[in-house]
């Protein structure tokens, strides 16, 4: 019977993110990995009733709820502050990593994997040596040596009545030396053997028995020959053809290298606790159970000032107040150095940028809209900032829109209702890049 492959990862550490999302599956992670871990704060962040009891009924059963040392939160706490990370960071975020601290150091036997500073550019140590493992796991398990010279004690054994069954006397052996000695002296030379044999008893007086050499060859030579025609694996059977297939399949498969088994991961989406894990070496793992190595995410980086904001939602700087906020691709390497990644030859477009706005337009005391505003009446509801009441309607308009009901009888996808909307769904803001091309008449 083939042996059972390892999983990948031996000690898998989960956060509140994952757990909730159920991003990845829990068949998932106890098909991965060998154990699971998590701190008893997390599961207590988890008040949903729907998710609670999902929870407690596919993913409690194989978790385990450990809470790290005071060493290590110590030493992650520590950490974080020289990272500047510390304030963002929640105590159940510190809790999580100093369980992957304290599984890591349990695991490898050491910290020699890590780092202890931020900007440390090597690691702490070289890998522990065989002896250096065995010996620390033999000072965790010391056994009671006792007196060898003494035998020991046979437990008295009773019958069904109470009645004693003698137990049988060890028995003695023999000394060696005697026997080898006693084996000496009843040794007979060579003469008195050949003279004690019958001549119907030795084989050299059966004149039947004897051959030639030249005989004895030949004969030698032919059973080789036929030994050697004969199939050697013989005939193939029902019973033995799943034998041949077996050894047909291991001639022709190359052997696999030895797997790799991660001793400890976590797997969060919080981005403080992911720069972090990647500045001390911690392994950090995506939704797909894969490492990340490098963390590359987006912001928005004004154009003008240059300010940058994580909120992806925002469409006016929050420093300069004006429309020129740009997605740019940002990284977080191996050591935690924060990059901005930028266009080498952007070019940014003032096209659209200069037009004339249309006079306001009046409406009557009875309501009734007049028509102004321009030609079609796009001026009407030109947004220029933020703070304006058509931008803030705009808004909870978009926002009404994104709560849809799916369950809703009237309820239409945009591919078949023809509602597209804008590109990401935001609102428009100017008169866009072509207020100024010419129109056909």
């Amino acid at each position: 019977m083939a042996e059972k492959a390892p999983k990948p990862i031996h000690s898998l550490i989960l956060d509140a993110g994952p757990i909730i999302k159920n991003d990845p599956a829990v068949s998932t992670l106890v098909g991965q990995a060998e154990q699971l871990y998590t701190i008893p704060a997390v599961v207590e962040e988890i008040r949903d009733p729907v998710t609670r009891s999902r929870i407690e009924t596919t993913l409690l059963p194989f978790i385990e709820l450990r809470s790290p040392n005071p060493a290590s939160i110590k030493i992650i706490t520590d950490f974080a502050r020289r990272t500047g990370d510390l304030e963002v960071l929640s105590r159940p975020d510190i809790h999580l990593m100093a369980l992957a601290y304290e599984l890591e150091c349990e695991k490898n036997h050491g910290d020699w994997r890590l780092r202890s500073m931020p900007g440390q550019k090597r690691l702490n140590g070289a890998p522990p040596t065989a002896d250096e493992k065995v010996t620390s796991s033999q000072a965790e398990f010391v056994p009671k040596v006792g007196n060898s010279s003494t035998p020991p004690a046979i437990p008295e054994t009773r019958g069904a009545w109470g009645t004693t069954i003698p137990t049988p006397e060890p028995i003695a052996e023999p000394a060696v030396e005697s026997v080898e000695q006693s084996l000496k002296a009843t040794n007979l030379s060579e003469g008195e053997v050949s003279e004690e044999l019958s001549p119907a008893e030795n084989p050299k007086s059966d004149p039947e028995n004897t051959k030639l050499p030249n005989e004895t060859i030949s004969t030698t030579e032919e059973i080789e020959e036929t030994v050697e025609d004969s199939d050697e694996d013989g005939w193939i059977t029902p019973a033995n053809l799943k034998e041949h297939q077996a050894k047909d399949a291991e001639g022709s498969i190359e052997p696999l290298s030895e797997q790799k088994v991660m001793q400890v991961a976590l797997i969060t989406s919080d981005f403080a606790m992911q720069n972090v894990l990647l500045r001390m070496n911690l392994n950090l793992l995506s939704p797909s159970l894969q490492r990340i190595r490098q963390l590359k995410t987006w912001i928005l980086r004004c154009h003008s000032c240059f300010d940058t904001t994580k909120d992806m939602s925002r469409q006016f700087c929050a420093r300069c107040g004006r429309d020129t906020l740009l997605r740019t691709a940002c990284s977080t390497d191996k050591d935690g150095n924060f990059k901005i990644h930028l266009k080498k030859n952007m070019q940014w477009s003032n096209r659209g940028n200069v037009y004339s706005i249309p006079k306001p337009v009046a409406g009557s005391s009875n309501g009734k809209l007049v028509s102004g505003g321009g030609k079609g009446g796009w001026g009407q509801s030109l947004i220029l900032a933020e703070d304006q009441k058509e931008y803030v309607s705009a808004m909870a308009i978009s926002r009404r829109k994104k709560e849809k009901d799916l369950m809703d009888e009237n309820y239409l996808p945009g591919i078949l209702s023809g509602d597209r909307g804008r590109a990401g769904g935001r609102t428009k803001v100017g008169a866009g890049k072509n207020v100024n091309s010419k129109k056909r008449r």
